[in-house]
């Protein structure tokens, strides 16, 4: 979500999964992303989950649609493909170029330190004491200069798991 510049507006639990709407930051449009746990014993999702989505879709004025399951039938593959819902799985994540990821991770350290200290620091002398916004921020950036994309990923998350226990409290 952080990646596409999706802001959480809602989320509900249901038997199979999980469905968030969220509002796509940039162009306004609403979009479900539903993570449904397979029914089947073979821990495919089939077809059935994507015509519940897409009626779910039509009710509820969805513009965009995310499916996320561990895997998925080839029909079920295929209808995603026609009705442009994209779908993430263990095996089909989506691939972001290093640079934008990287400018993600600046913008949520940016916007950490907003929080934490009031102020974006302009040099090293300006962060207090021992920061770990500081120590992921300068790992993320030894990471782009080696293209370890896994790495990166990872800095976000840390990055994502500091915003969110700020807002919890």
């Amino acid at each position: 979500m952080s990646m596409r510049n999706l802001s959480c507006e809602e989320r509900e639990e249901w038997d199979q999964g999980m469905d968030i709407t969220a509002l796509d930051e940039e162009s306004d449009e609403k979009v479900l992303l539903r993570i449904v746990k397979s029914k089947s014993s073979s821990g495919f999702i089939g077809v059935d989950a994507v015509s519940e989505m897409l009626k779910v879709m039509e009710r509820e004025d969805y513009d965009k649609g995310i499916l996320l399951g561990n895997k998925f039938t080839a029909a079920a593959k295929r209808q995603l493909l026609e009705n442009d819902i994209r779908r993430i799985s263990d095996n089909h994540t989506p691939r972001f170029k290093p640079e934008n990821l990287y400018l993600r991770i600046n913008n949520c350290v940016n916007n950490l330190c907003k929080v934490i200290c009031k102020k974006i620091p302009k040099k090293e002398s300006d962060c207090k004491g021992d920061c770990r916004i500081r120590t992921i921020s300068d790992n993320a950036s030894f990471h782009f200069e080696h293209d370890w994309m896994k790495l990166m990923k990872n800095d976000l998350k840390q990055l994502l798991a500091i915003r969110d226990s700020k807002k919890s409290k």
